[in-house]
């Protein structure tokens, strides 16, 4: 299962993203020409960071974001955009901080002014330059009736380039993902990510498939059932570099906002501060839906070098949307007497044909399959996965589920599971009261194995910075006995995996040395940190081969594996990288041992239960 953290075919090939492939849906030149306009705007406004507000869901400002992402990413800016829609008050609040900083550094002294001043001050220690944060962005645009308004002149809307796609049926698999995924009331506030048009640098994956996220993201606005606004931040190619300027302040006075009844000097401060800027107008929403292609959101800084306690005080969360969603894999979970704020679905960057083909289906019957396979994996011992001799070796492997203590580990679904915010599962399980998260599309059995030992051969995808292509003539050979080595694969396969594992680690030396989270904790995420985390069947009927790994992962009678953090607390760590393995290609046999009888559950790579 696709993880979420601060998102092909061996034959298949990538496309290039700079040759605007012909098959595109969507006008290349014009997209370029509508680019190039914002490019001249921009090229004449200093400053690198842009706002931008759009107060309600209109087609021509929203889907002038493609062409005006672009521009502005291929010139070295950031940006954030909220489309407030009426139903996110985050661009009122950052106004209201950014001129109370503003008179601060004028020398004007009030209440306001100096609450701020002692807050910035006490973060300070931990985080120099903190204040860095407050300054206003350079560039603040406005979406009006007429354009888009920057220092006081009005530019046109850019939405040529889009066409209309099978936007009957995509609007009926939205209003199937509200319902089905996370039953959605009209009383709720939702938001809905977008991923914006990287830079060519960042754009490795097709382009149309961005452009295709636009449409989604509208779509599911559009037809959310409560009260849904967007938005979108520039993504950052590495987990190790600051987060864009704007959402790292909205994630930082959110954060504080979550934790301003807790005594310690930070919150004690920030809670009169809170008061006198109304800050309590921030929120998270009871529901998100988010898309994402390449990049990470890069350090939160506040989470890294504080951390946000649980109420306890027994133990810190690194972002607010962990503490909002308060997962059950999360270890601080058992800590928190808090209950779950929010719930999360989310998807890739997938073009609108597979959206519509692996969501628009019969949720129901794919959950009674689920519901089968889960029952009987739940009764075995022992799974044993042997497939037949390939290029490169051969696919062997057993997964323990039996824990020292007699109990096994638990196996889990994935097809609505951001209907409730408390998983009703877990808490009967457990007694704690643990948030839900689901991958778009859904359509997987998977645990959390004890311990999986011998050699498997990934040959479909692999999740890291984006989704990575594997290649049946050369697959990525793992070789595991609880923990995993890399055996061989692609060289620019296993460099990003060693890249995004070396930035994984510093992540948590950082979290050790600023002392943000337990020892206790850092000790578990290092002692984890090259186990195995997940063993997955596939169930999606509809799910075909792709770019994406959320896609691929769930395709019906193929199999993955996760390496790193896995989904029961104890097994946390700082990533989770899928690789996805073809089950028929590799003809794989799947046994599990139940009470001393061997039973198949997929025969030369097809499932038979």
């Amino acid at each position: 299962m696709f993880r979420l953290y601060n998102l092909e075919a061996s034959k298949a090939k990538l496309i290039n993203p700079t040759s605007f492939p012909g098959r595109m849906k969507y006008s290349a030149r014009t997209l370029e020409s509508e680019a190039k306009y914002y490019t001249q705007i921009l090229s004449k406004l200093p400053g690198r960071n842009i706002f931008i507000v759009i107060p309600w869901l209109d087609k021509k400002p929203f889907f002038s974001l493609a062409p005006f992402s672009m521009a502005a990413h291929n010139m070295g800016k950031d940006i954030r955009v909220i489309v407030s829609n009426g139903n996110s008050k985050a661009p009122e609040v950052l106004e209201d901080v950014w001129a109370c900083f503003k008179d601060l550094k004028k020398g004007v002294k009030n209440p306001q002014t100096l609450a701020l001043k002692e807050y910035i001050a006490l973060v300070s220690k931990k985080i120099p330059n903190f204040e860095t944060l407050f300054k206003e962005p350079a560039i603040k645009v406005y979406a009006t009736k007429a354009g888009f308004s920057i220092k006081n002149k009005v530019y046109d809307y850019k939405t040529k380039w889009f066409v209309p796609y099978k936007a009957r049926l995509l609007n009926e698999t939205c209003a199937i993902v509200w319902e089905k995924v996370f039953a959605i009331n009209k009383s709720e506030i939702v938001s809905c990510g977008l991923d914006l048009v990287p830079d060519k640098k960042m754009l490795q994956l097709p382009l149309e498939d961005y452009l295709d996220g636009f449409a989604i993201s509208y779509a599911m606005a559009e037809t959310c059932p409560g009260r849904a606004f967007v938005s979108a931040a520039t993504a950052r190619a590495s987990q190790l570099a600051k987060g864009e300027m704007v959402s790292e302040l909205f994630t930082t006075l959110t954060g504080c906002e979550l934790e301003k009844e807790i005594h310690e000097p930070i919150f004690k401060i920030f809670k009169r501060l809170s008061k006198l800027l109304r800050l309590n107008r921030l929120r998270l929403s009871d529901a998100m839906f988010g898309i994402s292609g390449k990049g990470y959101y890069g350090r939160h800084l506040f989470g890294e070098r504080i951390g946000y306690p649980t109420k306890n005080r027994k133990s810190r969360w690194q972002t607010p949307s962990q503490m909002g969603l308060k997962l059950a894999y999360y270890p601080q979970t058992e800590d928190e007497e808090r209950d779950p704020l929010t719930r999360i679905g989310f998807t890739s960057t997938v073009p609108i044909d597979i959206y519509i083909q692996t969501c628009h289906i019969d949720w129901n019957e794919m959950r009674r399959r689920n519901l089968k396979l889960q029952a009987f994996i739940s009764k075995a011992d022992i799974i044993d996965v042997e497939g037949v001799p390939v290029k490169g070796g051969k696919t062997k492997f057993r997964v323990f589920m039996k824990k020292p203590d007699g109990t096994r580990r638990h196996a889990l679904i994935s097809d609505g599971d951001a209907v409730f915010k408390i998983d009703p599962d877990h808490f009967k399980q457990t007694g704690i009261k643990a948030g839900t998260m689901a991958n778009i599309p859904a359509g997987e059995v998977f645990m959390t194995p004890e311990r999986l030992k011998g050699t498997f051969l990934g040959d479909v995808v692999i999740s890291l910075d984006q989704s990575y292509m594997l290649d049946a003539k050369n697959p990525l050979v793992i070789e595991a006995d609880g923990n995993y080595k890399v055996v061989s694969g692609p060289k620019k396969i296993v460099d990003k995996l060693k890249e995004k594992k070396r930035e994984s680690w510093k992540i948590l030396l950082e979290e050790e040395r600023h002392k943000s989270v337990p020892p206790a904790l850092t000790r578990l995420k290092k002692k984890n940190f090259n186990g195995i985390g997940e063993f997955a069947i596939n169930t999606n009927p509809k799910a075909k081969l792709c770019n994406y790994l959320i896609v691929n992962e769930k395709i019906a009678n193929m199999i993955h594996i996760a390496l790193g953090s896995g989904f029961e607390a104890d097994r946390a760590t700082s990533y989770h990288t899928d690789i996805v393995i073809d089950a028929p290609r590799q003809k794989l046999n799947i046994t599990a041992t139940i009470k001393g009888k061997r039973i198949k559950v997929m025969n030369q790579g097809k499932l038979v239960v």
